[in-house]
């Protein structure tokens, strides 16, 4: 790659420190180009990864900043290619300025993900570890950061390697044996390698059991408030957000929509679904409104059943609570608890059920910590928890490819059957680390990265 590129690595908002990125062979003159070190030396003559102080010159030779520089040498360098960060203040127009010098003098724009994108191209890390990066970069949780990070450094590589390599020894054993019928080689039986496989099928089923928890990990838990008209449901969902998000009054069917907020419940991510009231009727925006209500529900990782307690059950509560069953998981709100309570818990097909007033708050502490024990608890945040879907399917089918192999010497197949399944499997393991990845594939995933990084 012999081009160089260039991009503002930290946004075009305000901020205190902004940073010039540069990758590529001779990087180092073209920035000094316009960047001059107040030691008087070239930057392509600075020492490795040191920051050195200077001035750094617009398109027409003008001081716009003082500035640091990091000369990075290849393969030392996040893209392994030779690079140049300057530091500057954040103002948009010093790094306007700075960038226009830099393609002045010889640099082409990034691509998204460009960088990112030359580091796998380079061996620097892995395509899961590629992945991190942008998962990093949006985390919105200190344990998504943390996933996010660990399989930055490799975690998911670390852990995988070991199942690609074993297979590789299976696959090149069958076909030195094959190929070389007059070698000294030991003789190749597939029973020597079954409690082998046995143990790399059980790690990537452990491994595709985490793409639900990933996926809450990095979207949040879906909940879907779900209920008749005035049970609450707005209030609650305004008491959970902490201000004024929905529409409150007292008009039965006021909302006739979802509404989704985000909330945190400690370390838990939460995107919150408030609902039109559930029941019968002839209007037909209303109607609408309801079957989204229901469509919610059986989306939702957990659906609370929100129910006024100051009214006796009715046709519509019972309504709601089968639309609320139909969630993965279920709970019950007594919600108006500031009023002559009409409803009580024995009468509630949900476990737990928590009473609370929404417009006091009472309560609304239980609840919130319920949440968080549920949803966020025992979360390793290693770097072993798959938070995308093509991690997931990928691994899937490398785990699907080793259950056949292992049916396929049960029923006596011959080695060459089994072996295709193997090989199978190999495929879809290296297109989850990149080893042999298409490109459609790597384009794909490098489109959701931003200019800079």
């Amino acid at each position: 790659m012999a081009d160089i590129i260039a991009a503002i690595s930290t946004g075009k908002q305000p901020c205190a420190i902004g940073i010039l990125r540069l990758s590529g062979e001779g990087c180092a003159e073209t920035a000094g180009a316009v960047f001059h070190c107040k030691n008087g030396k070239p930057l392509s003559d600075a020492p490795d990864r040191k920051l050195i102080l200077g001035t750094l010159y617009d398109v027409r030779g003008r001081e716009i900043d003082q500035a640091l520089a990091v000369y990075s040498r290849a393969p030392h360098s996040y893209t392994g290619e030779d690079t140049v960060e300057l530091q500057c203040h954040g103002s948009p127009a010093v790094l306007t300025a700075g960038l226009e010098a830099l393609y002045r003098a010889g640099a082409r724009p990034a691509q998204p993900g460009e960088f990112t994108k030359r580091a796998f191209l380079n061996g620097q890390m892995d395509l899961t570890g590629a992945e991190a990066v942008i998962d990093l970069i949006e985390a919105q949780t200190a344990d998504m950061a943390a996933n996010a990070a660990a399989q930055v450094g490799g975690a998911l590589d670390r852990r995988l390697r070991p199942i690609y390599e074993g297979l590789t020894d299976i696959c090149s054993h069958y076909h030195a044996v094959l190929d070389y019928p007059d070698e000294e080689i030991p003789d190749f039986r597939l029973s020597d390698f079954e409690d082998q496989l046995r143990a790399d099928r059980a790690q990537l089923e452990c491994l595709r059991a985490t793409c639900d928890r990933g996926r809450i990990l990095k979207q949040g838990v879906r909940i879907a408030l779900v209920g008749k008209p005035n049970a609450g449901k707005s209030s609650l969902l305004n008491a959970l957000v902490g201000f004024d998000r929905a529409i409150v009054t007292d008009v039965p069917g006021t909302t006739r929509d979802t509404v989704e907020e985000t909330a945190r419940f400690g370390r838990v991510l939460a995107r919150i679904t408030d609902t039109a009231g559930i029941r019968e009727t002839e209007d037909r925006i209303e109607a609408m409104g309801v079957e989204r209500s229901r469509a919610a529900a059986e989306q939702a990782d957990l659906a609370i059943f929100v129910c006024d307690a100051a009214i006796p059950l009715d046709e519509e509560d019972r309504q709601a609570m089968a639309a609320a069953k139909d969630a993965k998981n279920s709970i019950a709100v007594l919600n108006k608890t500031d009023l002559e309570q009409r409803v009580f818990r024995v009468q509630l097909p949900f476990e737990p059920i928590f009473a609370v007033s929404a417009t006091r708050g009472d309560g609304l502490d239980q609840l919130c910590g319920w949440i968080e024990k549920s949803f966020g608890a025992d979360l390793p945040c290693d770097g072993s928890i798959l938070t995308n879907t093509r991690q997931g399917e990928a691994v899937g089918r490398a785990g699907d490819a080793i259950g056949r192999a292992l049916a396929a010497m049960q029923a006596g197949i011959t080695p060459d059957a089994v072996l295709t399944e193997l090989e199978a499997a190999l495929e879809a393991l290296g297109e989850l680390t990149g080893r042999t990845v298409r490109e459609d594939i790597t384009n794909r995933i490098f489109e959701r990265f931003c200019v800079g990084k």
